[in-house]
């Protein structure tokens, strides 16, 4: 475990727990959940990539070929692949400082994501904030289909509001995979200013517009995330019954690789080619 200070604000990160956060403070109080268990289910924060989310049936077809990969949810055998290998994998730490560290992750084309591919992950604290940089290069020899994301947990009481404008939302099946997207006509709050725990949701919203907000009234404190532009996808997930919930600032609808649509965030990563994308976190009183 690495532990990082600047101020008022701490970070502890552990590489080997898939380049996982295991807790985020400031002024001594938690901004993302702190650690839960063992496993990296229980983490605070971990990355996503090459992709985000799920991948329907664990397969996609790609260039005429199908693409199966192995199954690797570690508390859901019955998942279909999910997040990419960036979360179950081991990272290295290449370069640390007294509030700041980098780590790499090379991947080597297996069941789990049959392209070679480095990413490196770039955490960089400050008195009032964190900012989070999370990069992708294709190693292989032929382009591979690419998504990144951030998957922060959050605490929540009653009273905690989220606020992200967005112009769709997605409606899912059963196994969270879309189904239909509902538009608005301009960028929208869809929780329309009510605390987040009213709605119950496992989906992605499109088209973001501007930063996130998160505020919990009670601590009287907030967060600003602000995604970098390629991150115009956001998957929130609100459980019922839990005290946690996730906004997750992402590159591509869920189950991009399986949707021949122009909208949906897919990324090309052609071999040799190089992506980076970034968020910024301004913790704030209310």
């Amino acid at each position: 475990m690495i532990r990082l200070e600047s101020g008022p604000s701490t970070l502890e990160v552990d590489p080997v727990l898939g380049g996982s956060i295991l807790s985020a403070r400031w002024h001594g109080m938690d901004i993302m959940r702190p650690m839960q268990g063992d496993d990296v289910l229980s983490a605070s924060y971990f990355p996503l990539a090459p992709y985000s989310n799920r991948i329907a049936g664990s397969a996609f077809s790609w260039r005429g070929d199908e693409v199966v990969l192995r199954p690797n949810h570690p508390g859901d055998p019955a998942s279909p692949a999910i997040h990419g290998v960036g979360w179950t994998s081991e990272w290295v730490v290449n370069d640390l400082g007294p509030a700041s560290v980098s780590l790499d992750l090379e991947h080597e084309a297996n069941a789990d994501w049959p392209w070679t591919f480095v990413a490196r992950q770039d955490f960089a604290l400050a008195r009032d904030g964190l900012c989070l940089s999370l990069s992708l290069r294709n190693m292989g020899e032929s382009a591979m289909p690419a998504g990144l994301g951030f998957h922060p947990y959050f605490p929540r009481s009653s009273r905690t509001l989220y606020r992200g404008l967005h112009s769709g939302e997605w409606e899912t099946d059963a196994g969270c995979i879309p189904t239909r997207l509902h538009r608005a006509p301009q960028p929208q709050d869809w929780w329309q200013g009510l605390p987040v725990a009213t709605r119950i949701v496992d989906t992605v919203y499109t088209g973001r517009n501007g930063p996130l907000t998160i505020e919990w009234p009670k601590r009287g404190i907030g967060l600003i995330m602000t995604p970098s532009d390629d991150l115009a996808f956001t998957t929130v997930y609100v459980p019922a019954g839990e005290d946690i919930f996730c906004v997750e600032p992402v590159t591509h609808m869920t189950d991009a690789f399986n949707r021949d649509r122009p909208d949906s965030g897919m990324r090309l990563l052609e071999a040799g080619e190089s992506w980076s994308v970034d968020l910024t976190l301004e913790y704030v009183r209310l």
